[in-house]
């Protein structure tokens, strides 16, 4: 089973949907998803925000972060995954935003890049990347890597709930 099925395996478990917000990946998170059967149980759908402009427009990524420090930033990763879940009213909120090359962008070297989950409790995580190949293999791994760092996030919050409903017993 892929991580895009996994991942959706686990929303159904919970009862949950995921939303995307994509930059470098332009869709392909969506892609991998809805590709997946089932999908329009857990998955509510995709921003793709590839300029700067509108990451602050759609997904209310904060203008100056963005100014100061450019897209490609561990903090609007963060935002981002906050912003696609609000606006799409999802329980959880992936997002991407990188640099897949062949050019640097915003002061960042190619296989610069940040995942992000935003889920109903906590702050959120981000992890910092830095791959190495092609536009395409950066692409690639960078969907691969949000999708793990979600199954991660769901399967530790599933714990957690467990826990926390059997730890009076």
């Amino acid at each position: 089973m892929n991580g895009a099925a996994r991942v959706l395996e686990l929303l159904a478990e919970r009862g949950e949907t995921v939303a995307a917000a994509e930059s470098l990946t332009g869709g392909l998170v969506a892609a991998e998803l809805t590709a997946a059967p089932g999908a329009s149980v857990g998955f509510r759908g995709s921003v793709t925000a590839y300029a700067t402009a509108l990451k602050q427009e759609l997904l209310d990524v904060d203008g100056t972060l963005l100014v100061e420090r450019g897209a490609v930033d561990p903090e609007v990763a963060l935002q981002m995954a906050v912003g696609v879940r609000t606006r799409l009213g999802a329980d959880w909120g992936a997002a991407t935003t990188g640099v897949a090359g062949p050019d640097p962008q915003d002061g960042q070297p190619v296989g610069t890049v940040y995942v992000a989950v935003a889920g109903p409790v906590g702050a959120g995580k981000v992890v910092a990347l830095r791959l190495n190949g092609d536009r395409a293999e950066i692409r690639r791994e960078s969907v691969r890597s949000v999708l793990e760092l979600l199954h991660d996030e769901l399967s530790g919050n599933a714990r957690a709930q467990d826990t926390e409903q059997n730890g009076g017993n």
